[in-house]
């Protein structure tokens, strides 16, 4: 048996309940993995609050670190005391999860369990959304094009910074977020302006900043209450990946003319329902170009905070109460 998170009933922070699970059985193609530390994701507080889930309550949580405990046969290089991470079908609030061998990254040295917990979500998802969705390519020319970050300060925000700025994507960034300490740190890891949106319109300052013509590329992780103030910020042929709703999903007197009239492609995405192929070529690209800069500590993945397993009520009050700023981590003895 092992310890295990889940809840009682869907609902708030109160229902999070510590339990025995068995171990689980890893099929042919996986691996299973001793999990040494496991990463909060707003995906797990959404799972949490589903009122839809029903009995068995899943165990919670998408992503972990951890050393290979058994083998799979298809991927030899797995072997078993292995240091990896990855993106599982729930189950990483646990002692022991089980992944899809062809989706497991193998951490380098340099890199420790603790670190390799804070990348596989938050740098997967920016490295799509940037590269996959946003067309940002590694080897265009320097500061060609101009992308605005918002929630710069979270998981997602402070990779997408890293991965699109000058040292690997030659974007220049523009970031958003609602803390002076959020965009000191956004400024640091590499973007060009920071804009606190409660103290200032961050589409004035946007226009202002590209002489008008606006960005090249958003990542938008706020939804509704951005959408007017993300039209006047992008310039026409623009990307714009929709990535969250945080500020609300429903949209008041919509014109799909004003999309029409700057010629706006929109895409949303959600990284977790993806395919589980989809997720493997993503992790086999990822971990081929992006973690050499990783080992060369060209980027980093950005901790909050590191707390017991125990913890993880505290977690996800600290995740719902926008307190952190990089991702926050819970450890396994």
């Amino acid at each position: 048996m092992m310890k295990a998170w889940t809840i009682k009933k869907p609902g708030g922070i109160e229902q999070l309940e510590l339990v025995d699970r068995p171990i689980p059985e890893a099929k042919a193609d996986e691996i299973l993995i001793k999990v040494e530390a496991t990463a909060i994701n707003r995906t797990d507080i959404i799972t949490r609050e589903r009122s839809d889930l029903t009995k068995p309550y899943p165990i919670l949580g998408v992503e972990v670190s951890g050393i290979v405990e058994k083998e799979s046969e298809s991927h030899p290089e797995l072997k078993i005391g292995t240091r990896v991470a990855g993106i599982v079908n729930r189950g990483a609030y646990a002692e022991y999860a089980v992944i899809p061998a062809n989706r497991a990254i193998i951490l380098p040295d340099a890199i420790s369990l603790i670190e390799g917990a804070a990348i596989p979500e938050v740098f997967l998802t920016a490295y799509q959304t940037i590269f996959w969705l946003g067309d940002l390519k590694l080897d265009d020319k320097k500061g060609e094009k101009t992308i605005l970050i918002h929630a710069a300060g979270s998981g997602v925000g402070t990779a997408a910074i890293q991965l699109a700025g000058r040292k690997i994507g030659g974007a220049k960034i523009i970031a958003t977020a609602g803390s002076d300490r959020k965009l000191a740190l956004a400024k640091e890891l590499g973007a060009a302006v920071t804009i606190n949106y409660r103290k200032e319109n961050f589409a004035e300052r946007v226009l202002e900043e590209t002489d008008g013509q606006g960005v090249d590329l958003i990542l938008d992780f706020i939804g509704a209450s951005y959408w007017e103030q993300n039209l006047k910020s992008i310039a026409v042929d623009g990307r714009w990946i929709l990535i969250g709703t945080l500020g609300g999903s429903e949209v008041e007197d919509f014109s799909i003319n004003s999309l029409m009239q700057k010629r706006v492609s929109l895409h949303a995405t959600l990284l977790t329902p993806r395919s589980d192929d989809y997720k493997a070529k993503l992790t086999e690209e990822f971990s081929r170009i992006i973690l050499p800069f990783f080992e060369e500590d060209i980027i980093q993945p950005i901790i909050h905070s590191v707390l017991s397993f125990e913890d993880l009520p505290e977690a996800h009050r600290q995740m719902e109460a926008d307190e952190n700023t990089g991702k926050i981590i819970l450890t396994i003895d």
